[in-house]
């Protein structure tokens, strides 16, 4: 294992018209709260806004949030997104209200985590940890 000083740095992201952020805030706590710096970017952000944020903070993975069941078409535009702007090495996780059905469509997408309500803090946070890792290496997932 290599150590390295490099904190891990993420944002958290709300996608569309979903106004309901409590989750989403539990999450960047939880990561902070291990060490990550983190960035929220607010509620009711379109795809290109959550890429561009993510570019600019110079991020190694971002968390979405939906509980709107929009995830179909925003997870899958901040992926685009990201992939038009160079940054196609920006890991993207969710989670949400997501039916089973739905993931592996969204594992299809580009999304390389998806989290349910009840997911332990511990498995998200290793997740986080995991894609952090591997875009500083370089390696896919």
């Amino acid at each position: 294992m290599t150590y390295t000083t490099q904190k891990n740095r993420v944002l958290i992201g709300k996608a569309g018209l979903d106004g309901h952020d409590r989750g989403a805030k539990v999450i960047a706590r939880a990561l902070r709260d291990h060490g990550f710096e983190v960035i929220y970017t607010g509620i009711r952000r379109t795809p290109e806004e959550i890429a561009a944020a993510a570019i600019q903070e110079d991020v190694a993975a971002i968390g979405l949030s939906s509980l709107s069941g929009a995830h179909l078409r925003l997870f899958p535009a901040v992926v685009e997104a990201l992939r038009r702007a160079g940054a196609g090495d920006i890991r993207v996780l969710g989670g949400g209200v997501i039916p089973a059905e739905d993931i592996p469509l969204l594992q299809e997408a580009g999304i390389i985590e998806i989290f349910t309500p009840g997911t332990p803090l511990e498995r998200i946070i290793a997740a986080f940890t995991e894609a952090c890792a591997s875009h500083r290496s370089g390696r896919s997932l």
